[in-house]
């Protein structure tokens, strides 16, 4: 378990230069692995460790250093991906989620579901928006939205402005941005940055539920 985590930390802090070795292994067939790993960090609600945010910059940074993939051709394919790993969690809740809830889980409680939809209540499919920014919320949100009952229209509608933002603002901003030589120079820290200030809404939910219950 120790390694694991060890070789994780390692991925995480070097992303730049494993996906880079990737793109000049794998050539186009990284436009499949890429697509892959987004569709596993939405659309299967027990991978939510996979990279996302870190993930699209990294990629958009090193396709305009290398040059072997198109940007263009890649913003629609990880576009499609988290479309169809959030439909995937969607329909997972909407027609298991019930049967999941039977008992409690470590990870999954059945008052999250009580909680979620009060959350959706009050907000609306906004949440689906604000949470494709946030790691593990943004691999939940779905999956509570199909639990919670909310209609396929409603959902389907965030859903796809959501992806479009995420995808395109992260991937295009490695691209623009990621040969700067500050940001080159320094990427392991620009790649924690982008997970701190995604979590950052977490840890503040969670002091804030924390104080509340006090």
């Amino acid at each position: 378990m120790l390694e694991f985590l060890t070789q994780a930390l390692d991925f995480f802090r070097h992303l730049d230069v494993h996906l880079e070795n990737i793109m000049r292994d794998y050539e186009l067939a990284t436009y499949l692995i890429l697509a892959l790993i987004i569709f596993c960090e939405t659309g299967l609600v027990v991978t939510p460790f996979l990279p996302g945010d870190s993930l699209l910059f990294a990629a958009g940074a090193i396709t305009a250093k290398t040059g072997i993939l198109n940007v263009w051709l890649l913003i629609p394919l990880l576009f499609f991906a988290a479309i169809l790993g959030d439909n995937t969690n969607y329909f997972f809740g909407k027609f298991l989620g019930e049967k999941v809830f039977t008992r409690d889980y470590w990870f999954l409680k059945r008052k999250y579901i009580d909680q979620t939809h009060e959350f959706y209540e009050k907000h609306g499919g906004r949440t689906l928006i604000i949470a494709r920014f946030v790691p593990i919320v943004r691999t939940c949100a779905p999956f509570f939205a199909g639990v919670g009952k909310m209609t396929y229209r409603q959902f389907i509608g965030y859903c796809i402005s959501g992806g479009i933002l995420w995808v395109s603002s992260l991937t295009l901003a490695g691209y623009y941005f990621g040969q700067i030589p500050i940001v080159k120079n320094n990427f392991e820290v620009v790649v924690l940055g982008i997970i701190g200030i995604s979590v950052l809404p977490v840890y503040v939910e969670f002091q804030r539920a924390r104080f509340g219950k006090k």
